[in-house]
């Protein structure tokens, strides 16, 4: 099969439907703004595409030279001079192909580069929000296919346009001046090549776009099952015959698509071949009449009998150019789609420094509601899009504490009071509704993202470790930290004694979400690297949930020494570990009930009474202070 056969089926088996799709105003100037700055190349991409295209009518004019004047005028030195031509000819295509790949790599691969970069720093940017309801799979779709699909229209669709366009004017030029008696009996056969092409086009448009889904599902299935916490959920709950036999079936429909699939492009190409076979045919048999009267040579009829079969390639190809264009274009757009989501937590047009030294933290009359999905979110980036789009009920009203520089300050209540929400904002993962959050006295919306996480640490009760050695989890914080330092925190976190045990030390690999530790063993690694950023500002969500009580003991002492001297933010499941806290905040339906120490929220007998009683119901089993 022909390279320009391959590219007419490449075509037909895209999704029609998307050259009925209604584009934003201004998308097609916005991709034009993509290839600026490689406009010089595509200039010379063009015009060397252009040549080629030119050159396609060469061989058949210099054969029918070869065979009319060389062959039949007895002239030898002629045909050895023109064959030779025809190699150089060949040669000359050859290096002009080699050269415009090589300019379409560097535009698309460029293309690739800049977009992959944009989406992924954009994204990164969201708010937690976002990932909560984005599909990951969808994410990295439009970050993979999606770009590749817009790099298309830089590379292979636009030169295939143009050059069969070009290609195709010439090859009718050329027939035309041969004979146009012949060039119109050809073009009056092309409705034979393009009806059959729209219909076949369709249905394997269809057929392509259930194997896509079907492929889609059979890998959404397997990335479930092949992730740590998927396989275990199997391991523990699943049936091993009945999960076989569900992907048995779905794996069955995705073969029984292509087995369908190659049966219609082979009865395609086979028919297109048989069609393309007859029109040469009439073409030899009145062209072989013509010649036989004296009105055609034989030399032209063998050059429009190889036109022909390229015209109608070119045909083929450029009945579905509609749908290649917008099938690229609808691509950018999905990535756009992307680009266009605004952040909710942007960076300051006049950033305020934070100071130098400890730094007190300051909520002031906050009040918090979670934003809408259409908000943070894309419908197209979620699996199931459910219609909870409209923004929520508030989840914090008239919120304020101050914790002064050093100090440790504890949120404790029931589970969903919001302890963990006042958090994110000081952490300044959203910001506030109503109110404002202070660092250092400085409203944090005023202070740049990285000033900001330089002097802030958390650690999140699900602490979470990168599929890499314990070494590079730990300078994700300090990015060339030495080995004393990073021994130091792994000291100071209680977990170097384990390390030192492993083989291959800071070097072992942690594995797939660092799965392999114990949720101990994690949960002090994350400690770790808390520690070794050293900053100013610390927020523990329930930092020693997972700890056994010798293990919590530990890291608690460790934590004691290493927050000395930084102001502190603590939510408390285990009110032992907040005891000696500078003040107790009790949180509870999204505002704060009580405050004070451990001695005189007691006393008062409110809420904070009832859950320390509900812990320790006997006095006996109350626990001494951590020495």
């Amino acid at each position: 099969m022909s390279m320009g056969a391959w590219q007419a089926m490449s075509s037909m088996t895209r999704d029609a439907s998307v050259k009925d799709a209604r584009l934003r105003p201004g998308t097609g100037r916005r991709v034009l703004s993509y290839a600026a700055p490689y406009r010089r190349t595509i200039a010379a991409f063009l015009a060397l595409t252009v040549l080629e295209a030119l050159l396609v009518v060469a061989t058949p004019l210099l054969l029918k030279k070869i065979v009319d004047d060389g062959i039949i005028g007895n002239d030898s030195s002629l045909v050895v001079g023109l064959a030779l031509l025809v190699g150089l000819v060949a040669v000359v295509g050859a290096v002009l192909s080699v050269i415009e790949r090589l300019m379409s790599s560097r535009i698309g691969e460029g293309l690739i580069f800049d977009l992959r970069r944009q989406v992924f720093s954009h994204v990164l940017r969201q708010p937690i929000a976002f990932f909560t309801r984005a599909q990951t799979g969808a994410l990295v779709t439009r970050l993979n296919s999606d770009v590749i699909g817009a790099q298309q229209a830089f590379t292979s669709t636009l030169s295939n346009v143009v050059s069969n366009v070009v290609t195709l004017v010439v090859i009718v030029v050329a027939m035309g001046a041969l004979s146009w008696q012949l060039t119109l009996m050809s073009l009056v056969l092309v409705p034979l090549f393009l009806i059959p092409t729209r219909v076949m086009g369709r249905r394997l448009a269809g057929l392509a776009r259930s194997q896509m889904q079907e492929n889609a599902d059979l890998g959404a299935r397997m990335s479930e099952r092949f992730n740590v916490a998927g396989a275990l959920l199997v391991k523990l709950y699943g049936r091993p015959d009945q999960e076989d036999l569900e992907y048995a079936e779905r794996a069955g429909r995705v073969r029984d698509i292509g087995v369908v699939i190659a049966l219609n492009r082979s009865v395609f190409m086979v028919g297109l071949t048989l069609m393309a076979s007859v029109a040469t045919a009439l073409v030899y048999g009145f062209g072989g009449v013509m010649a036989v009267n004296g009105s055609l040579t034989v030399g032209t009829l063998l050059a429009l009998a190889a036109l022909l079969a390229r015209l109608y390639t070119l045909l083929t190809a450029l009945s579905n150019v509609r749908v290649d264009v917008m099938t690229a274009l609808v691509s950018f757009e999905r990535v756009f789609e992307i680009l266009d989501l605004r952040p909710l937590v942007g960076e300051p047009e006049h950033p305020q420094p934070l100071p130098d030294g400890p730094l007190s933290v300051e909520l002031d009359r906050v009040g918090f509601t979670y934003p809408s999905a259409d908000e943070v979110s894309l419908r197209s980036l979620e699996a199931v899009s459910g219609s909870d789009r409209g923004a929520g009920a508030p989840v914090l009203h008239e919120v304020s504490l101050r914790a002064e520089p050093g100090q440790l300050v504890a949120l404790v209540g029931p589970s969903g009071a919001g302890k963990t929400t006042i958090t994110s904002l000081v952490a300044r993962l959203y910001d506030p509704t109503e109110g404002s959050v202070s660092i250092g006295e400085v409203d944090v919306r005023d202070v740049r993202s990285d000033d900001l996480r330089s002097r802030l640490g958390v650690v999140s009760q699900e602490a979470h470790l990168f599929h890499d050695t314990i070494r590079a989890n730990l300078e994700y914080a300090r990015p060339g930290a030495t080995d004393a330092e990073l021994e130091q925190a792994l000291r100071a976190a209680h977990v170097w004694d384990l390390i030192q045990a492993l083989p291959e030390g800071v070097e072992t690999v942690v594995g797939d979400r660092g799965h392999r530790p114990s949720g101990g063993e994690k949960q002090r690694l994350a400690i770790a690297r808390l520690l070794l950023k050293n900053p100013s500002v610390v927020v523990l969500d329930e930092a020693t949930a997972h700890l056994d009580s010798e293990s919590e003991a530990a890291v608690q002492r460790a934590l004691d020494g290493a927050l000395a001297g930084r102001t502190s933010i603590v939510i408390a499941h285990r009110l032992s570990t907040v005891r000696d806290a500078d003040q107790i905040l009790v949180v509870d339906k999204g505002t704060v009930v009580e405050r004070g120490d451990h001695a005189s929220l007691l006393a008062a007998g409110g809420l904070y009474a009832d859950l320390y009683r509900t812990q320790f119901r006997d006095p006996r089993q109350e626990p001494a202070p951590v020495p």
